[in-house]
């Protein structure tokens, strides 16, 4: 292979994952506004990329022409501009004015999209590499009772202003969902606010977009927005009181083994012991940024491992995501029991593969340490989820108890 074809194959190449970005699909599109502050960031960008590519175009052009007029062809020195007052005035009058045209609106939209709302606040936490939200109070009409912790998917009414407040547990974290907002940094010891709102029910992705650590990469988040309605039945769903698997089921054998192995750092409300007191996890002892995800309902959300590992079949997850704001309520709120029918044993919407695979060994799937013998810093907590060497028993066991977390 020639050297200009290499070069030729590496642009092409570049070229494709460019306008890959670009597609008109992308899920983090930030062409692509779903609310209205992401509509405010929209307006602004669009007039500044056209202003940039106006100037670039201009220098590229004067850059070109000069490379051409003035080669070295043994010509005599061209005339000097220094001194020319006239023109140093000029070359810097016109970039003021554009960088004026271009302050005034920034600034305006920074102080629009920093306005407050209170029809709802939710508190996000991030850490290595998962996001919690934590609900409680009013949210847009719908009273929430008792607080409500989950991870990964912020659900949210439609049509409402949600005022997020933002921390982290561990290092610094971004919190972004480029259909809905700009970014907002997560940092330990502060609290950062970031208005979230979506036009209609549906499911926008977001990503971490501060490096913070080995898996940064595989820190996703969601916000899924549903009707009013339906927001309502999501709450409800969320405080529903635990039932207990009947007894000699493989479930209730999984409750055993998720109180065994998983409990010291998983949360599910209103587990017990077998002595009849609740089983309360304490991930502070376990896991660096002393928090582990809400296992409550495990089965209400769409994916897992920071929301990088689908638990829906390809199938399902199309057909969820190409709803329609009408249908897309009812299907999301059937989580992994999507189609399955009023019948049926087990979900078919249940990518069950993720799961066991996630349970033989998460930090496959989800690096947490360069090396993991090296935890001595640490105190022997880890960071992410570790490999906790399950048999395929267990995993049966587990899988078969958390399917109730529904």
């Amino acid at each position: 292979m020639t050297v200009l074809t290499r070069r030729l194959s590496g642009t092409v190449i570049a070229a494709s994952i460019v306008l890959t970005g670009c597609a008109k699909n992308a899920p983090q599109d930030t062409f692509q506004p779903k609310g209205p502050n992401a509509r405010t960031i929209d307006d602004l960008q669009r007039p500044l990329f056209y202003i940039a590519g106006v100037v670039g175009l201009l220098v590229f052009v004067a850059i070109g022409y000069s490379i051409f007029r003035f080669k070295d062809r043994g010509q005599d020195m061209p005339e000097q501009t220094h001194g020319k007052t006239w023109l140093e005035v000029l070359l810097t009058v016109i970039p003021a004015v554009i960088l004026s045209g271009i302050a005034i609106p920034t600034v305006a939209a920074v102080f629009k999209l920093d306005e407050k709302s209170n029809e709802c606040v939710i508190n996000v936490t991030g850490q290595q590499w998962w996001w919690e939200y934590d609900y409680s109070g009013t949210c847009g009409g719908v009273e929430i009772t008792s607080p409500i912790v989950t991870s990964g998917e912020l659900v949210i009414p439609a049509d409402t202003p949600v005022l997020l407040r933002i921390t982290s547990r561990d290092v610094i974290h971004s919190y972004w969902i480029p259909a809905l907002n700009g970014k907002r940094d997560a940092v330990p010891g502060r609290l950062q606010t970031l208005r979230m709102q979506a036009d209609e029910p549906g499911i926008y992705t977001g990503q971490c977009s501060e490096f913070c650590g080995l898996s940064h990469a595989r820190m996703r988040q969601a916000a899924v927005s549903l009707s009013k309605a339906d927001f309502q039945t999501w709450v409800t769903n969320q405080l529903e009181a635990y039932t207990a698997p009947e007894a000699g089921t493989l479930a209730a054998t999984g409750e055993s083994t998720f109180l065994n192995q998983c409990a010291r750092c998983h949360q599910i409300n209103g587990l017990l012991l077998a002595d009849g007191t609740p089983a309360l996890a304490e991930p502070d002892l376990y896991v660096v940024a002393g928090a582990a995800p809400n296992l409550t309902n495990l089965m209400t959300v769409t994916a897992i491992g920071g929301w990088t590992f689908d638990i829906l079949t390809d199938e399902c997850r199309e057909e969820l995501w190409n709803a329609s704001p009408e249908d897309f309520g009812a299907l999301y709120l059937q989580g992994v029991w999507m189609n399955s029918g009023p019948d049926a044993q087990k979900p078919v919407c249940f990518a069950e593969a993720t799961l066991r695979d996630w349970l033989r060994n998460p930090a496959a799937m989800k690096p947490n340490y360069a090396d993991p013998n090296k935890l001595d810093s640490t105190g022997g907590r880890t960071r992410g989820m570790p490999n906790l060497n399950l048999t395929e028993d267990q995993i049966d066991q587990l899988i078969a108890f958390l399917l109730e977390r529904k």
